[in-house]
């Protein structure tokens, strides 16, 4: 579904990516690992028209999306969550999750203007698909709330409903489970792995290797910008230049 071709980024001439190269199989869960400054939140980044890859290409469904703007991306069926919470603070949880069906809201100032029943119908429609997927993270309870109020693992689950409530052709979620605790992780971990049996195309970044193990089909690892490694959890476990990059930088850190 998602094909990247010798995509590299270059930052005033220091590379942030280096030709990386892998694919995105249609229906299953890719995981993209990596020691932090490995450069996977600016591959994402690139795939999502936030950033224009210096050289490359990245085809979504044999489409080059490569340098398209991001409003473009979304439209095409792309949608992903950030490292850092991205949420509009004062308004509802149920407005914030609203935001992601943004795409199918229609762009007819005189339809807006004067409430037609089509317009009020659909309304109608994109509020009950953003319940649902609210009720899907367990947030139908607080569907009022403004969002500044929720706890951290509220604020995650907003994001991923979010993600989710378009029904994306490829979900991006960039280290979903960062800052949770061991309950939260696995409700998580839980949810990610009911998309994937409905058949959702995830490309997941984490550190938490216990989940990605246990939900990935298969495995990307980046370091230095670089694709070191592709290939099952268990193939990428036992990796030599896997186990380099990671206890190596243990070592040195010790």
């Amino acid at each position: 579904m998602l094909q990247l071709d010798g995509v590299s980024k270059n930052f005033g001439g220091l590379p942030a990516l280096q030709s990386v190269t892998f694919g995105v199989p249609k229906g299953r869960l890719t995981a993209l690992i990596g020691p932090n400054g490995a450069g996977k939140s600016t591959l994402i980044n690139c795939v999502t028209g936030l950033l224009p890859p210096t050289s490359g290409s990245v085809h979504f469904e044999s489409v080059d999306i490569s340098g398209l703007p991001a409003h473009r991306i979304a439209h095409l069926g792309i949608t992903r969550t950030f490292q850092n919470l991205r949420l509009f603070p004062r308004l509802s949880v149920l407005d914030n999750v609203l935001t992601g069906l943004t795409c199918e809201g229609g762009t007819s100032m005189c339809m807006a203007m004067l409430r037609l029943p089509v317009l009020r119908h659909r309304e109608r429609q994109l509020r009950l698909r953003a319940l649902e997927a609210m009720d899907r993270f367990g947030l139908s309870d607080k569907a009022g709330w403004p969002a500044a109020v929720l706890a951290y693992g509220d604020k995650k689950r907003v994001e991923l409903a979010r993600a989710t409530v378009g029904n994306p052709r490829l979900l991006l979620l960039d280290e979903p489970v960062a800052g949770l605790n061991a309950e939260e992780t696995a409700s998580v971990g839980e949810q990610l792995r009911t998309l994937r049996r409905a058949g959702q195309t995830i490309l997941l970044i984490e550190h938490d290797m216990d989940l990605v193990m246990n939900i990935a089909d298969h495995v990307v690892v980046l370091d230095s910008g670089q694709c070191i490694a592709t290939g099952t959890p268990d193939e990428v476990r036992r990796n030599p230049l896997v186990l380099e990059a990671y206890l190596g930088r243990m070592e040195a850190t010790a």
